[in-house]
């Protein structure tokens, strides 16, 4: 008997739908910090330096740096589980 669409592939469907909420998590990282490149002031500090940015770009800035933390956490464990699996075939 066959499977309904959306049963056999929803492990593939919900990967790529992960996949796109984190691009698009990425992008919006990428415009909000767009804001600090555009009023960078050299007087402040070192370019990406914590001290040259305003309390809302340090917290996008942590925020996006925890992003990418996750994403290698996540990564990592889709690896495991991939690899995990093929031991066990």
């Amino acid at each position: 008997m066959n499977k309904p669409f959306l049963q056999r592939y929803n492990k593939v469907i919900l990967l790529l739908v992960l996949i796109a909420v984190d691009l698009c998590v990425f992008l919006l990282f990428g415009i909000l910090l767009m804001g600090y490149d555009d009023h960078y002031d050299s007087t402040k500090g070192e370019y990406w330096s914590l001290a040259s940015m305003n309390r809302n770009e340090k917290i996008i800035y942590i925020s996006y740096q925890v992003w990418i933390v996750l994403n290698f956490v996540g990564g990592g464990y889709l690896l495991w589980r991939v690899l995990r699996r093929g031991k066990n075939v």
